[in-house]
């Protein structure tokens, strides 16, 4: 029997990739703060989501999960919202249209602020000191002064997070999500591009199809489904401070919830069985993922599930691959033969950045062709095994950024420093995440095609 849980006993675990924070009274202060302040989103909305990832978990929809490496104090502003999720419909319409099902569509918005890091310090030019963690915990210049945890910065971080998700809210459901908007979605930077072209073409063959719609009476006034979309949230859950302190109890259900998002993950350096991320995130309701990387074993695989999703609810446990473009193909089979064996109802996403960074010079990047690899072995394996290929997840921006090297308008490494904006992690630009879902929606098709011929052999 698991012991009871509270939103606090996560305390009594041991803990890896938090802060210590020197002034204890002023993180206690600002905890009460944030416990009092409103929930930034609501348990019926997390319960969606929930229904929703049940139906990709049977093969029935797709996930797309993108947005930030680590959202900035700095560079918040609504253009960039508005671009970001300007280009996660582009995708949406692309792997719609592509595979035949639904797309569930989450943002890593709006509490993406906590970053993991490999080191606790890094040197620059002799100097040691505290490593970045996130705008939530401390700064990104290289000063004494601003690698200081400081407890406030949670109450910037909600304040950002409510004013992003205010955005979004009105995007989804004001009328910008419109299928009759679909041309007006497309970024500048993409325009002319080879995505570009494709995506027009892609446009103007729903155009034809909303038409002929219109005509049979289904307009975006009579049919909400054209006008507006669900979108929803999601961030690591690593700054557990912050977590509890927006945990609240569904008054219909009488469940606790992490209200500080949809969508919470457990990141690999942080999915110890006995610590204190996982002991947080076992007792609230909200669908929840955590990353798998090689070194991932079937009993570790197995002994997450007992602890976070013991009844095998559908939609629940969303399992995030991030192993590598030469490792998938020898890694994950193992993995989802155990999850089939067991008869465990998860969504199986593919992670292809975070296993595939490399330094070029003084920059992190990261390879599109062997993003692309690890995508297309992710939708290899899932086709061998019979299983479905649920979702990906992506770091991308709408900003016409050169970080992530590669692809058809191809960022070199010569010009990686021409606009590198990121504070932690490269992200793919607006014209790179548009290339990978035509690509998916490529393998979509392939595995719908499978599972029609299956159909009919059954038939026989």
């Amino acid at each position: 029997m698991a012991a009871a849980w509270t939103p606090e006993s996560w305390r009594s675990k041991p803990i890896v990739q938090v802060p210590t924070y020197p002034d204890q009274a002023k993180l206690a202060e600002v905890e009460q703060t944030l416990a009092k302040f409103p929930p930034l989103v609501f348990a019926g909305e997390a319960r969606r989501l929930k229904a929703s990832l049940a139906d990709v978990a049977e093969g029935k929809a797709f996930l797309l999960q993108g947005g930030d490496c680590a959202e900035s104090f700095f560079e918040f502003s609504a253009n960039n919202i508005r671009d970001t999720f300007r280009v996660l419909l582009q995708m949406a319409v692309v792997l719609t249209y592509g595979a035949a099902m639904p797309v569930v569509k989450v943002g890593r918005m709006a509490g993406q602020f906590a970053k993991p890091r490999s080191a606790d310090t890094e040197v620059i030019d002799g100097v040691e000191l505290p490593s970045y963690r996130g705008d939530i915990i401390n700064g990104s210049e290289f000063t004494p002064e601003a690698r200081i945890p400081a407890p406030e910065r949670m109450l910037s971080a909600y304040n950002q997070s409510a004013a992003t998700l205010n955005l979004l809210r009105a995007f989804a459901q004001g009328g910008y999500a419109d299928l009759h908007k679909v041309h007006q979605w497309t970024l500048g930077c993409v325009t002319g591009s080879l995505q570009g072209k494709l995506y027009e073409d892609l446009c103007n063959r729903l155009s034809e199809t909303l038409a002929f719609m219109e005509a049979c009476g289904l307009t975006s006034e009579t049919t909400p489904q054209i006008r507006e979309t669900d979108f929803f949230t999601s961030h690591e859950a690593l700054l557990l401070p912050y977590e509890q302190a927006l945990t609240r109890v569904d008054s219909t259900t009488g469940d606790w919830y992490d209200c500080s998002a949809h969508f919470l993950w457990i990141g690999e350096r942080t999915r110890q069985l006995d610590a204190g991320h996982v002991e947080f995130l076992r007792g609230v309701k909200n669908p929840i993922g955590f990353k798998a990387g090689p070194g991932m074993t079937g009993d570790e695989l197995l002994g997450l599930l007992d602890a976070l999703n013991p009844e095998n609810e559908p939609g629940r446990i969303t399992i995030i691959t991030r192993m590598g473009a030469e490792k998938i193909e020898e890694k994950l089979p193992n993995l989802i033969r155990i999850i089939e064996r067991e008869g465990r109802k998860v969504v199986w996403s593919c992670d292809p950045m975070h296993a595939n960074t490399v330094k070029a010079g003084n920059y992190k990047t990261r390879e599109f062709d062997r993003i692309l690899a690890e995508v297309r072995a992710f939708f290899a394996v899932h086709k061998a095994e019979g299983t479905h290929a649920g979702g990906v997840h992506f770091e991308m921006t709408g900003q016409d950024v050169t970080e992530c090297v590669g692809g058809t308008r191809a960022v070199t490494e010569a010009r990686l420093g021409d606009r590198y904006h990121t504070h932690c992690d490269p992200r793919l630009n607006a014209n790179q995440a548009l290339e990978l879902a035509f690509l998916i929606a490529d393998a979509l098709k392939g595995e719908r095609a499978q599972a029609r011929a299956k159909a009919k052999a059954s038939a026989r």
